[in-house]
Parts: C-alpha cells; sequence; structure tokens
C-alpha cells in the first residue's frame, strides 16, 4: 500500500511540475507579446490567446496522462503501451469506463491518477480564465488611457 502511495505521489508531484512549466512558459510568451496585445484591435487579438491557451492547456493535460501511462508501463502494470495510455487516459479524465482495471497491488494508482486529472485540469481552468482576464483588463486600461476624461 505504501509503495502505491509513495509512487502515485510521485507522478502527481511530477504532472503538476510539468503543468507549472508549462504555465511559466506560456507566461513568458504572452509577456513579451504585451505590447502587440493590447493595440487594437483587441477582439481577434483576444481570440488568438484564447486559441493558444487552450493549445497549452491539452498539451499539459496530455502531458500528464502521458506521464501516467508511461509509468503503468514502465511498472509493468500493462504489457500493451496503447493499453497504458488508454486507461491513464480514463482515469485523469474521471471517465472511468471500468473495461480495463489495475491489478489489486496497484489499483490505489487508479484513484490518484483520476484525482491528479481533477487537480490539473481545476488548474488549467483557472489558468484559461486568469490569461483572458488578465489579457483583456489590459487592453481596456489601455482604451481608458488613451480617452480624454471630462
Amino acid at each position: 500500500m505504501f509503495i502505491q502511495i509513495f509512487v502515485g505521489t510521485c507522478l502527481i508531484l511530477l504532472s503538476v511540475a510539468v503543468a507549472t512549466l508549462g504555465f511559466l512558459v506560456f507566461e513568458i510568451i504572452l509577456n513579451r507579446a504585451h505590447r502587440w496585445l493590447i493595440k487594437e484591435p483587441h477582439r481577434p487579438k483576444l481570440a488568438a490567446v484564447l486559441a493558444s491557451a487552450v493549445i497549452a492547456v491539452l498539451w499539459m493535460i496530455t502531458a500528464g496522462v502521458w506521464i501516467w501511462a508511461i509509468a503503468f508501463r514502465m511498472l509493468g502494470i500493462f504489457t500493451e503501451f496503447e493499453e497504458a495510455l488508454y486507461f491513464a487516459l480514463v482515469a485523469f479524465t474521471t471517465l472511468g469506463f471500468g473495461d480495463l482495471l489495475l491489478p489489486v497491488e496497484w489499483r490505489l494508482l487508479s484513484g490518484m491518477c483520476a484525482t491528479n486529472g481533477l487537480l490539473n485540469i481545476g488548474m488549467m481552468t483557472a489558468l484559461l480564465m486568469e490569461v483572458l482576464r488578465h489579457v483583456r483588463r489590459n487592453q481596456l486600461d489601455t482604451l481608458k488611457k488613451r480617452r480624454p476624461t471630462s
């Protein structure tokens, strides 16, 4: 049991670290694009930020799924990588079909994988909304500065 908890905790930490690194890279890109983003027209740029943020979020979630799938395969839980990837995806997204199950000696990992998925998807949703809010707020602040006050 303790080995499962240790392995699961390490995988969660690794997945969160990869997502954090992805967020930091995305933030650096946004900071470099700041001047361009605050120039008009705003809405097409906001749409571009949304599209790029969604792609970044999907990449981070995909990375988390692959981390779990590689671990499942390396632990010998699944003989085929496709099975490991399928199970990791179904568990990470909390879909939980139940058509593949982990052996009893590793079954705690399925719940930990699902918990990791909930955590990452929640973090990524918050990231997505924060990015859009931040960019739009900067755009509106720029508009206010340009308009003369009465």
